[in-house]
C-alpha cells in the first residue's frame, strides 16, 4: 500500500500526520507525508510555534512526487486538517493528479473542522469540505459535530445519525464512518462508531474511557486505521472492528500513562493486533 497523507504535523505529540503516518506504517503502508502546517504542538495547549504552509507549497511537493513517477502507484490519498480553503483546493488538485495516474486510487477525507466546542477552522474551510471535498471522497470520517455541520441536521440520536450519514452518501462518498457517538440507547459508559454505506450500516461499541482532558489525535488515528484495513480487506465491517479495537487500546494505554498525548508508541502492537475485540453489529 502506498498512501499520500496530506494533513497537519506537530513536533510534540500525536495529531495529524504525527499520528497517521506511524499508524499507517505499523499497518504495513508506505506513506508519503505532506504537511499542511508544522507546529511545535497542537493548539489545544493554548500556545504553539510554527507556521502554516501555502497552497503553492502543497502543489510544489506533489509535482516533485509526480516527477519521481510515484503517483501511478499511489493507492490512496488521506487528507485531514486543512486550515485554509486554498490549501484544500491544492489537496484536491493533488487528488486529481493522482487519479489521472491511477484511476483506482481512493480518497479518504477526514473533514477536520471542529468538535462539540465549535469550529476551529475558518467558516470557508468548513464550507469547502461540503461543497468541494465531500463529492470526491470515497471514505468520509466525521465526528458528530462535523456530521451535523456537513449535513445541516441536528444529530441527537442514532436514527438521526444514520439519516445524516445517508444524506452525505448521496453527495458522493461510498462509506461514511462516524468516529465518536454517545447518545440515546448507548449506555453512559460506552462510546459508539457507526459505518454507513448506501446499502448497509454497522456499529461497534467500546467502553468509554473518560480522560481529562481528552487526548487530541484519536480521530486522525481512527481515519488512518480504517483506511489501512479497508485497503487490505475492502470490507467495511472488518475495517470498522479493527479501528475501534485498536483506538480503544491506545486510549487505554494513554489513561494508564496519565498523559495528555496519545500513547501510540507504547501501544503500537495493538495497532496491528488488538488484544481485545468488540462485536460489529448490523444496524
Amino acid at each position: 500500500m502506498n498512501i499520500l497523507s496530506i494533513q497537519s504535523h506537530v513536533a510534540y505529540g500525536h495529531v495529524g500526520n504525527a499520528a497517521a503516518v506511524f499508524v499507517l506504517q505499523r499497518l504495513g503502508a508506505e506513506v508519503w507525508p505532506l504537511h499542511t502546517v508544522q507546529y511545535s504542538n497542537h493548539k489545544g495547549y493554548g500556545d504553539w510555534t510554527g507556521r502554516d504552509f501555502s497552497a503553492a507549497h502543497v502543489t510544489e511537493l506533489v509535482r516533485g512526487l509526480a516527477a519521481r513517477g510515484a503517483l501511478a502507484s499511489c493507492d490512496a490519498v488521506l487528507s485531514g486538517y486543512v486550515g485554509k480553503a486554498g490549501v484544500g483546493e491544492a489537496i484536491l488538485g493533488a487528488l486529481r493528479r493522482v487519479r489521472r495516474a491511477n484511476p483506482a486510487a481512493l480518497y479518504a477525507c477526514d473533514p477536520v473542522m471542529g468538535d462539540e466546542g465549535g469550529l476551529y477552522v475558518p467558516s470557508e474551510t468548513a464550507d469547502f469540505f461540503r461543497a468541494r471535498a465531500l463529492p470526491l471522497a470515497d471514505i468520509l470520517t466525521p465526528n458528530r459535530f462535523e456530521l451535523e455541520r456537513l449535513s445541516g441536521r441536528s444529530v441527537t440520536g442514532p436514527d438521526e445519525a444514520l439519516a445524516a450519514a445517508r444524506e452525505l452518501l448521496a453527495l458522493g462518498p461510498k462509506v461514511v464512518l462516524l468516529t465518536s457517538l454517545r447518545f440515546g440507547p448507548v449506555p453512559a459508559e460506552e462510546i459508539e462508531m457507526l459505518a454507513v454505506t448506501p446499502g448497509a450500516a454497522w456499529r461497534v461499541r467500546t467502553p468509554y474511557l473518560a480522560l481529562d482532558p481528552m487526548p487530541n489525535g484519536a480521530g486522525d488515528s481512527v481515519a488512518a486505521l480504517f483506511l489501512a484495513q479497508y485497503l487490505k480487506t475492502r470490507e467495511v465491517p472488518a475495517a470498522l472492528g479493527h479501528a475501534a479495537a485498536a483506538i480503544f487500546a491506545v486510549i487505554k494505554a494513554t489513561a494508564k500513562a496519565g498523559t495528555r498525548e496519545l500513547q501510540l508508541i507504547v501501544a503500537q502492537d495493538e495497532l496491528v493486533a488488538p488484544s481485545r475485540r468488540f462485536e460489529v453489529e448490523p444496524v
